[in-house]
């Protein structure tokens, strides 16, 4: 059956929840609505980066090679080392649509240079634009921050790690919009032209009436862990929070949000329930925090369709990313750019430099020139919702999982057990989650651990 255009429950619930937390949040608000920050013709923008990761980096880069003036003149991150590394390795760059390296646009000195786990207040109110690419346990908190103080914002996907996070989120993006900031969230494949063009064509009807979706995000590991030697557990854990679920969410959330992402987006609403199974087969032992390498769930969303989703880090294993339709009159490889059956389609592919056909623009480029055009031009651009929908949705796999029962999309979003503790003050504060005699960190339990 063709995408449902009925309103769940669960999205009934979202937007009366937006409704009311607006109300809330102009009451609250410490700031009076602030003008946008809007660059004229010869302003240049100033840009924060708020996590100095791989990531932040990446997201750095992109940001600096806009075609605006832009400077990354502030930078924070809880350690001194991975800010100086990404401010090296950044200043090493070769820029790929300017003219020289990206280091000739880093106005970063030492007095701009913030360090610890207050680091991104001082970034946030030294700039104009933020990057906010930390741990996504902490989104909520420094995004709040940036709206507050009426900053434009790009966020990393996830938006959050627990559903009380994606609430934070939520009344803040409405706050953003009411001063008319612009909210960027990176989930670029809403950027790619092979995807706009392939999810059009599929709700147009191009296989037909839609009978499954599937998804995988299946790898190997992609970070490696931090000793624990000379460090307080929350270092430890804040060291290595991809192995942390309270910090990552899980790579469920983190990773295979993307193509959870794109179902929704396909189906143009977000699953009613999950029901799963994971666990750990290889990643096991104390350096490896709390967290599954595998998940496996099958969503159902609100016209019964059933989503089969698959997330895998194990080494050595056969690797599969991408997402596929079936529908009654053919069926679609969403990640290539493929249709088979009465509607034949294929994206077409860059021949290359050689025939005379410029590279094709990569989607991390593309939505940091969408974000930085509407600051330029004071358009509307708020990401959120599809960043939480996306968000909630791994969320929501990761509960099934975790508790191997099924859980509804409106049990899930109503959530109110937080990951977080309930206040970091300095690197002794101890985090909810610890390690028992033997250095290991509990496990979720599936068919015994039934909290979500």
């Amino acid at each position: 059956m063709a995408p449902s255009n009925r309103e769940s429950d669960s999205t009934a619930s979202r937007r009366r929840f937006l409704q009311s937390s607006a109300v809330a949040a102009a009451a609250t608000s410490i700031t009076s609505l602030a003008t946008a920050v809007h660059a004229g013709a010869d302003e240049t923008i100033k840009i924060a980066l708020v996590g100095c990761g791989n990531r932040g980096a990446g997201a750095a880069a992109n940001a600096l090679q806009v075609k605006l003036p832009v400077k990354l003149w502030a930078m924070a991150d809880a350690f001194p080392d991975r800010l100086e590394q990404s401010l090296n390795a950044l200043s090493r760059m070769q820029s790929t649509t300017n003219s020289g390296t990206i280091g000739d646009r880093i106005e970063v000195p030492k007095e701009r240079q913030f360090v610890g786990l207050q680091a991104y207040q001082q970034a946030i109110d030294a700039a104009d634009v933020i990057l906010l690419c930390g741990p996504p346990g902490f989104r909520p908190e420094h995004f709040e921050y940036a709206v507050e103080r009426g900053k434009h914002v790009f966020m990393e996907k996830p938006v959050a790690a627990d559903a009380p996070g994606i609430h934070r989120i939520l009344a803040a993006g409405k706050l953003a919009e009411q001063k008319g900031l612009k909210v960027g969230v990176g989930l670029q494949r809403h950027h790619e032209p092979k995807y706009l063009q392939t999810i059009a064509r599929l709700r147009d009807g191009a296989i037909g009436d839609l009978r499954m979706l599937r998804c995988y995000w299946n790898g190997g590991t992609i970070k490696q862990p931090v000793s624990h030697s000379g460090l307080t557990e929350l270092e430890f854990q804040i060291r290595n929070w991809y192995f942390f679920h309270w910090l990552s969410g899980d790579h469920i959330v983190e990773q295979h949000v993307h193509n959870l992402d794109v179902c929704n987006w396909i189906m143009g609403a977000t699953p009613i329930s999950a029901l799963g199974m994971g666990g750990r087969q290889m990643r096991v032992g104390k350096d490896y925090g709390d967290i599954f390498d595998h998940h496996a769930v099958e969503y159902t969303y609100p016209n019964g369709l059933k989503m089969f989703s698959f997330c895998r880090q194990i080494p050595g294993c056969e690797p599969l990313v991408g997402e596929w339709a079936v529908g009654s009159r053919g069926e679609a490889d969403v990640s290539k750019g493929q249709i088979r059956g009465d509607a034949e389609w294929r994206f077409p592919q860059p021949r290359g430099r050689a025939q005379g056909n410029a590279a094709p623009q990569s989607p991390y480029q593309l939505e940091h020139d969408a974000l930085f055009a509407a600051i330029r031009n004071n358009t509307p651009h708020n990401e959120i919702e599809s960043g939480v929908n996306a968000t909630m949705t791994a969320i929501l796999g990761r509960m099934a999982t975790y508790t191997g029962r099924t859980v509804t999309w409106e049990e899930g979003f109503s959530s109110k057990k937080t990951l977080m503790p309930p206040k970091i003050v300095d690197w002794n504060t101890m985090p909810l989650t610890l390690p028992d005699a033997n250095g290991l960190y509990k496990l979720p339990a599936p068919g015994l651990l039934m909290d979500v």
